[in-house]
């Protein structure tokens, strides 16, 4: 009996919680649909939950008690009942039974009614049965069976059971009262509670919402912030420093760009000026103009030409052509070429090994263009200017060494960052915009490689290439 009451507790609790369930579905789908503020629906979500809470130990204490106490019911009163109608069957119409019984039914082994007799009732010790006598009828029906004749018998004993439920629906009763006198403390420490757990995300929406470019080094405060929220505000404010920096340095290299662009307009305008006074019919003066006119057009353009190509690798436009070849094709290239345009310089070409190369040959050759103009340019006449290149582990290494200024310790981090240039570099003479470290590290990284460099101040410089080979 003891399970079939057990099934009984379960299947009311289903029964009971599924409006709960569906309350709660609706209540968050409301919530999602109004702007409330955070600490509202977390107020709203812990009252929903200390109601529900509060109908479930109402319920169950109320279930407990009546469960006790039907328990108890069988073994002192039940119980007794039935061995008295066993031993004193079929006499059992004038038997001294308990006074809460309202009828006594006995059915034979096909369930058929055989006391009291002519009853049309039918055995059950069905759950559903059960439950509607226990809320409807206010009985309780106790199931049984014995052994008379050699045959069996089913008893079912019809209970009043008013007393018992009006005790469980007082003590249900209290415990709904008592949740409802400990709302009047709940509601205000759980409001107060959220509103401090939340406080601190309103502040970071506050301060978020005041960051603007003139005060962009503006960070949240992580003070009186714990856990998840101290968590939040770190990754804000290092986020913030990352975005400061790429800020930081895009309006530095806007301004530097402006300033190498300023240099050739200037330039431009004045002999513009000069050729509109008095320049239209001196034949050198023109002639000056115009090659003095073409020369910074061209800086220009190779200067827009190098600001381009940086632009589109920032915006992961930048394309690649790659293929398959010969890594010495490129590099005899470049030694037929370089001995063509440099007669200062002693140069030496040394290719040890060859090797396949995936990639963009004119990319290619481009960076290691830019490297050995570089050691050109800094390296003074009758210098020493060598290009080797070899096979090293998993890279082909392209090598360019110069005997040239070299450069400063503090400035060889700096070297491959776009328009910097070293102190030294910045003569009149020498020129350049310091770009093409920046675009030959670019292609390198484009290809899965590596650039390297080693240098002495006043001994010369060593790049390095390294390219992954096939």
């Amino acid at each position: 009996m003891i399970r079939t009451i057990k099934k009984i507790l379960k299947t009311l609790l289903g029964i009971v919680l599924f409006p709960f369930k569906l309350m709660w579905k609706l209540i968050v789908n409301l919530l999602k649909r109004f702007k409330f503020s955070i600490a509202f629906k977390i107020s709203a979500s812990y009252f929903f939950l200390y109601i529900v809470i509060i109908l479930i130990v109402a319920m169950i204490t109320s279930a407990g008690y009546m469960l006790n106490e039907i328990n108890k019911f069988e073994k002192n009163i039940a119980e007794k009942d039935v061995e008295n109608i066993i031993d004193n069957y079929p006499e059992i119409k004038n038997l001294n039974m308990d006074v809460s019984v309202k009828t006594v039914e006995i059915f034979d082994s096909s369930l058929n009614p055989v006391y009291p007799s002519g009853s049309r009732s039918r055995y059950s010790d069905n759950i559903i049965v059960v439950i509607e006598k226990l809320f409807y009828n206010r009985e309780y029906i106790y199931s049984s069976s014995f052994y008379y004749g050699a045959e069996t018998y089913y008893i079912n004993i019809s209970y009043e059971i008013t007393s018992l439920l009006s005790d469980a629906a007082r003590i249900c009763m209290l415990v709904l009262v008592s949740g409802t006198i400990g709302l009047f403390f709940f509601v205000p420490i759980v409001s107060r509670t959220s509103y401090k757990v939340i406080g601190p995300i309103k502040n970071m929406t506050e301060i978020t919402k005041t960051i603007i470019v003139n005060n962009i080094n503006t960070r949240l405060d992580i003070k009186g912030t714990q856990d998840e929220l101290k968590e939040l505000s770190q990754t804000f404010n290092e986020m913030m420093d990352r975005i400061e920096e790429g800020y930081t340095t895009q309006q530095q290299f806007v301004s530097d760009a402006s300033h190498e662009l300023r240099t050739p307009i200037a330039v431009i305008k004045g002999y513009v000026n000069m050729l509109d006074r008095w320049g239209k019919n001196d034949k050198a003066v023109l002639e000056e103009s115009i090659s003095a006119i073409k020369n910074e057009t061209e800086s220009m353009q190779d200067l827009i030409e190098k600001l381009l190509f940086i632009a589109r690798s920032d915006k992961s436009t930048l394309t690649y052509t790659k293929e398959d070849f010969k890594i010495s094709i490129i590099l005899n290239e470049i030694e037929k070429e370089t001995k063509m345009i440099d007669q200062r310089h002693r140069l030496y070409f040394k290719f040890y090994e060859d090797a396949t190369i995936y990639g963009d040959q004119k990319r290619i050759k481009q960076a290691i263009r830019i490297l050995l103009e570089n050691a050109m340019k800094f390296t003074p006449q009758d210098g020493y200017i060598m290009v080797s290149s070899f096979i090293q582990d998993d890279y082909y290494v392209i090598k360019v060494e110069d005997t040239g200024i070299g450069i400063e310790k503090k400035d060889l981090e700096k070297i491959f960052e776009r328009l910097y240039r070293a102190e030294q570099s910045r003569s009149k003479e020498i020129g350049g915009h310091g770009l093409g470290l920046s675009i030959a590290k670019i292609i390198v990284l484009g290809h899965k490689g590596k650039i390297k460099v080693k240098s002495t101040l006043g001994k010369g410089s060593e790049f390095s290439i390294m390219l992954p080979y096939i």
